[in-house]
């Protein structure tokens, strides 16, 4: 007979093997068996931090940043709850990683199934994240535990990646059994979504005919590890390209073709390039509103569009809208592009009057332009996110928080080469910033990471500056003080004739004095409240082999432009405007002058 193995035992011998050196989590009593086996074992170092938000948050940056697949353990009761937020944020970004929760014994959850809670601090965890993982189970037979845990991996990374969920009960942890009645999981032949020749063949007839055609490249392709072959596909089709917020990084903001990040929160130059093109070739990008706009029937209105997404949900979504819907994989599809575009019979035809064009936008509508210039003393954020690129180091990583932190960031920020920017798109929620700068961080072994944050964010997971302070992470902290939530203040001033509530201190909502939290912490503290400060801080900043805080001093009703507003028709009436007529508006001789295709109504009747 075979020796008996304890079944939490095996569970870190399955981290170990899958060679995940990292997990983010916090004890508690239901999961004590697996934290006391990943100690032992002593394989897989647990980063204990201080809210199970930030567990599933941190998860996501480390898979981000290696391409591994790791674990947020969490315990019953609360500490699964807390745990959701992060789980969801990891849904909406496609992002897997395995949440490993701890549960009240068998025995109650079978006697008391029925009822609100299970033993003490029980509920039914899996069924509350059905709907947000892509696999959500909970063992209830010893033998299953490896089965589950091998599957619940498997589908985590593959296809559409997403987060997935496996309970255990406290008696399953500590049971042993003998090793040869564990079950394991074999997983069937992957099947890559091929792309049929004759779709193929129409992508490549309906480039034939286009004369302004745009790529729009999403995470899709890193996701599909298919990063290597952007470039083969631009020098084989040197369109004018657009990344999107969660695919910044995927191409050098320098390249030639990258002309920026379109949507509500874009740059006016991708913006004036989508709408006016004929062709828009998206790929791994699943034209979310914010980068699209609310109306569908507005976006790229005279261009034939065509998505690649891996998830034929997403690709129903947008059906009214799109030419030619094609599901897979998105490296496979470039791929396939590739190939068949070597075919003697496809000739491409020639884009120079349009790159000359799509040139001419970005000449005239840089990054920064005259809506960013400083006020009342204070310096812009966009410009400040526009001078901090001049510092990046070359393997910079920076992750970012909500409001103008991501603003800013995605808008301004120049990102190149090995630098990496990362942030939740998906879900958007306050308080992402600083775990995610944490699972980044492990991610590069303790490595350097730039936090861009503001006060309103700092807030939502303020506690995990001692998970930094405890390990000594060297992240650069910046934070944009603008007294409290700047974007609510501005939907206010929209919506409710300026009055505030609950968005700024007068208003209800106040932030701490981040000098005496900094000291608090005992992290070096620096303030930015002029140019002058900036030129001395920011070389310090960057210097630093320890954590720090970096406090910008901003205004507090700074405008957040360019983006997609609501205007004031000439008869008086309000209109949001489509996806090219950007706030603050141009004039209308020069709007016209930069449009190639016919003007929206919506658009002739603005002053």
């Amino acid at each position: 007979m075979s020796k008996k193995v304890k079944v939490s035992d095996e569970i870190a011998e399955f981290l170990k093997k899958q060679e995940i050196r990292h997990v983010f989590g916090i004890v508690g009593s239901a999961i004590s068996h697996i934290f006391d086996s990943i100690h032992r074992l002593g394989y897989t170092q647990i980063v204990c931090v201080h809210h199970e938000q930030a567990a599933t948050m941190a998860m996501q940056t480390y898979f981000r940043m290696t391409g591994k697949i790791t674990a947020a353990l969490v315990t019953a009761g609360g500490g699964s709850s807390n745990a959701i937020t992060g789980v969801l944020s990891a849904w909406a970004d496609s992002l897997p990683g395995i949440i490993i929760s701890g549960q009240e014994n068998t025995r109650f959850i079978k006697s008391m199934n029925n009822m609100r809670m299970w033993g003490i601090q029980g509920f039914d965890s899996t069924s509350m994240v059905d709907k947000i993982t892509k696999y959500a189970v909970r063992v209830m037979e010893p033998k299953q535990s490896v089965y589950e845990l091998e599957k619940a991996y498997h589908i985590a990374g593959h296809g559409r990646p997403g987060p997935v969920w496996i309970d255990y009960p406290m008696d399953i942890q500590g049971s042993s059994i003998s090793a040869n009645e564990f079950d394991h999981y074999s997983p069937q032949a992957d099947k890559l979504m091929a792309v049929s020749d004759s779709t193929t063949k129409i992508v490549l007839e309906m480039i034939g005919v286009s004369r302004r055609p745009v790529f729009w490249l999403g995470h899709g392709i890193r996701l599909s590890d298919a990063m290597g072959k952007i470039y083969f596909l631009l020098e084989k089709f040197p369109f004018p390209t657009l990344v999107t917020w969660a695919g910044i990084d995927i191409l050098d903001d320098g390249h030639s073709l990258n002309f920026g990040r379109a949507g509500v929160y874009g740059n006016r130059v991708a913006n004036f390039v989508v709408q006016n093109s004929d062709l828009v070739i998206a790929i791994g990008n699943r034209f979310a509103i914010p980068m699209i706009g609310y109306e569908h029937s507005e976006f790229a209105r005279e261009a034939k569009i065509i998505q690649v997404d891996i998830d034929k949900l997403e690709l129903e979504k947008t059906k009214d809208m799109v030419d030619l819907g094609i599901e897979s994989d998105a490296g496979a599809f470039i791929e396939k592009l590739l190939v068949m575009s070597n075919n003697s019979e496809f000739k491409l035809p020639q884009f120079q009057d349009w790159l000359t064009i799509c040139n001419g936008y970005r000449e005239r509508y840089p990054y920064i332009g005259p809506e960013h210039a400083d006020r009342n003393g204070a310096i812009n954020s966009y410009r400040f996110i526009d001078q901090l690129s001049e510092y990046f180091k070359q393997d910079q990583v920076i992750t970012t928080d909500m409001g103008t932190a991501l603003l800013s960031g995605h808008q301004a920020i120049r990102v190149r080469g090995e630098q990496r920017l990362m942030t939740s798109t998906g879900l958007g929620e306050m308080g992402y910033g600083l775990p995610a700068a944490i699972g980044a961080s492990f991610a590069r072994n303790k490595g350097e990471v730039m936090c861009l944050n503001c006060d309103g964010g700092m807030m939502m997971n303020l506690q995990e500056l001692q998970t930094i302070v405890h390990h000594q992470l060297p992240i650069k902290l910046f934070i944009f003080n603008n007294d409290g939530y700047l974007m609510i203040k501005h939907t206010q001033k929209n919506l409710f004739q300026g009055l505030y509530t609950a968005s700024d201190k007068e208003s209800g909502v106040s932030c701490p004095n981040f000098s005496r939290i900094s000291a608090a912490f005992e992290i070096p503290y620096y303030a930015i409240k002029t140019w002058d400060d900036f030129a001395k801080v920011i070389p310090q900043v960057q210097r630093a082999k320890c954590p720090v805080f970096c406090e910008v001093f901003m205004d507090p009703e700074q405008y957040s432009y360019p983006k997609q507003s609501l205007a004031v028709r000439q008869d008086g009436s309000i209109v949001s405007p489509p996806l090219e007529d950007m706030s603050p508006l141009l004039p209308r001789n020069v709007f016209k002058r930069e449009m190639l295709i016919s003007l929206h109504p919506k658009s002739e009747s603005l002053n």
